[in-house]
């Protein structure tokens, strides 16, 4: 097959069989591009030493190290497709190692902080009070922003406390969240939300001032303002609330599994990373407080 047909093929199966997001399809379709002019041959030809060839090409450009895990994991899955759809005898991606990417630890807020981050959104004009109520239940479901946006009104359920989320991969999952968000969403949704919502405003929990659905990048402009007036405090985006939210969580007793539950995260292992920030915290607070230290 064509260098073209290849990657439309492989555009396909990303989009329809495994449901990633256009932006996911672009990045795998970026990579797989560079393979293949690297290959600069049928995909036939594709081998472990092709491989490893374009990725110590991609080593000596200085990408990063998680750029190049990233890669692999791209290449890999590239080629178990194309050795499902017969094009490879064998899938040489099983022979391909990666180094893992480093995991850094995320800035988080402390309790504290994060109860003035809230108060920061104080007022009783609509914009004040959706910023409200973005900031609280971030914090107090953690969910992602892109999560947040896709909300509509109907899927939060006041009587319990949940909130119905459509995470990654279509998975939908529910949430709780607690009085103070309650509060907040009662009145944006109340005093707030009617005076903008228009004809084409639809379902959407959180809008815009023209009245539209609300954005990803209109969510992080109210997290940046509302850090920025607390001092001390981690310029962060919205992720930042979803990773002060988990470390919180473990902080406060809960286990790891509901923790992972609660954040739509496929893999434990994407979840033990609060352990190591609560870890970090507790070895500060420790070398502070005990004279022993």
């Amino acid at each position: 097959m064509g260098r073209d047909e290849v990657l439309g093929a492989f555009g396909r199966y990303l989009r329809f069989e495994r449901d990633l997001s256009p932006h996911t399809v672009r990045a795998y379709l970026t990579d797989v591009s560079s393979l293949l002019d690297h290959l600069n041959r049928p995909v036939e030809d594709l081998d472990v030493a092709v491989l490893r060839e374009w990725l110590a090409g991609q080593h000596d450009a200085g990408k990063a190290r998680a750029t190049l895990a990233r890669r692999a994991a791209c290449a890999r899955t590239f080629t178990a497709y194309c050795h499902r759809q017969g094009w490879l005898a064998e899938d040489p991606g099983l022979l391909l190692g990666s180094a893992k990417a480093p995991r850094d630890l995320p800035a988080v807020l402390d309790q504290e902080q994060a109860q003035e981050v809230m108060d920061s959104a104080s007022g009783v004009e609509p914009k004040e009070l959706r910023d409200r109520a973005i900031l609280e239940l971030l914090y107090a479901t953690g969910v992602r922003v892109s999560e947040l946006c896709g909300l509509d009104v109907d899927d939060v359920d006041r009587d319990r406390h949940v909130v119905r989320v459509m995470g990654k991969g279509r998975k939908e999952r529910s949430v709780p969240f607690g009085l103070p968000a309650l509060r907040a969403l009662d009145r944006w949704c109340i005093h707030g939300r009617p005076l903008w919502a228009r004809a084409g405003s639809g379902p959407a929990l959180f809008l815009g001032v023209r009245g539209g659905r609300i954005d990803a990048g209109t969510v992080r402009r109210v997290v940046h303002a509302a850090l920025a007036q607390v001092e001390g405090a981690p310029d962060m985006g919205p992720h930042g609330l979803r990773h002060s939210a988990a470390t919180h969580l473990l902080e406060g007793g809960a286990d790891l599994r509901s923790v992972q539950e609660l954040l739509g995260h496929a893999s434990l292992n994407s979840t033990q990373i609060y352990t190591h920030v609560s870890i970090e915290r507790l070895r500060a607070a420790y070398k502070q407080a005990h004279p022993r230290a």
